[in-house]
């Protein structure tokens, strides 16, 4: 196996200047760490962990905790998560582990373990929830992190997040533009800061229109195609008046909301309207609906990138400032949405 060494012999540097390339020192100009990356890349280079946490004090790991909760090889979205956050550390030189926790186990005592190996040197943290425990954990021990989302009160920490109260503001407001005022909700489980926020856009939308979110209205759950179907089964058999839209928290809910209205007899947008939140989910295609589903569209996948230069920006202990950022959310209007029939 190669070494610094080795690498500086073939370049006709220093194993100090080949050093500091591999580790993106602002000192090392852009045409020397790039060919300093490619001879190691060529070379099989691999760092030593143990000597690069002796002279640094960092591993150059980065760890994501995870529930053991599915089939996670059958689960394209979370191979697509590992494959994408693995990806975008491995071409910043860090190293990226995956650890699952047994059914059921308890959160916190899973990191205090973790950081007390000290082999990693912070955490990415998926799916928050309101008042994430997490957060204030890692912060009082120092470890840096950080978020998919945002949670809590105070955001003092690295996150990258999308607008979802804003984005579900203004897609209420586009139905209710449409003149929709029965507006269902179907979007994922109670007490996640996303859903919180997603819910929270929609009463607003809602109010300023006059109308309300009645609970009959709204329904958590998995972010999934039968949790989109059975939501929309119980919305449209229940006594009383029934919603003449649904907004749905992502595609996969959606295509559960298609299946259950056909076969209730119902049309989109004839009988109901949907609209979606699209994260760009493998294999599900707003576009190939039919009729071709109206969404709100932020691809999942742009999250990988600003993930990784918040939490490695955290490690290098850059302000705080520099290590919050936002993603870009567009509408793209379809076939699924028309004013409600008593409106034609």
């Amino acid at each position: 196996m190669a070494t610094l060494k080795d690498i500086a012999r073939k370049l006709d540097l220093s194993i100090t200047q080949v050093s500091r390339a591999l580790n993106d020192h602002s000192d090392v100009n852009e045409e020397t760490r790039l060919r300093v990356k490619a001879a190691a890349r060529a070379m099989n280079y691999h760092p030593n962990i143990s000597a690069r946490k002796l002279v640094s004090g960092r591993s150059g790991i980065i760890g994501l905790v995870v529930p053991l909760s599915r089939n996670f090889t059958s689960d394209a979205l979370f191979m697509e998560v590992v494959a994408g956050l693995s990806s975008q550390f491995s071409g910043r030189g860090m190293q990226f582990v995956l650890h699952i926790m047994q059914q059921d186990e308890p959160v916190l005592p899973v990191y205090q373990r973790l950081i007390g190996k000290g082999a990693l040197d912070g955490f990415v943290l998926l799916d928050p929830l309101d008042d994430d425990a997490r957060i204030g954990f890692l912060q009082r021990l120092d470890v840096p992190f950080v978020l998919h989302g945002r949670s809590g009160a105070v955001q003092d920490y690295p996150y990258f997040d999308i607008e979802n109260e804003e984005i579900f503001r203004d897609s209420t407001l586009f139905l209710a533009a449409q003149g929709h005022r029965r507006i269902a909700l179907v979007t994922g489980v109670e007490g996640r800061s996303y859903v919180t926020a997603r819910t929270r856009g929609c009463q607003a939308a809602l109010h300023r229109t006059g109308a309300s979110l009645p609970g009959s209205f709204l329904r958590h759950g998995d972010m999934t195609e039968a949790h989109g179907l059975i939501s929309t089964v119980n919305l449209m058999t229940a006594p009383g008046p029934r919603p003449t839209a649904i907004l749905c928290g992502n595609v996969r809910i959606a295509l559960g909301v298609y299946q259950a209205l056909a076969s209730l007899g119902l049309s989109v947008p004839g009988d109901v309207s949907v609209m979606a939140h699209d994260d760009h989910l493998p294999n599900l295609r707003a576009s190939a609906f039919f009729p071709a589903l109206t969404v709100t569209k932020s691809p999942l996948r742009d999250s990988w990138k600003p993930l990784a230069d918040c939490l490695a920006g955290a490690v290098a202990g850059l302000p705080l400032a520099e290590l919050q950022r936002l993603g870009h959310c567009e509408r793209i209007v379809r076939d699924s949405v028309a004013p409600p029939p008593q409106d034609r």
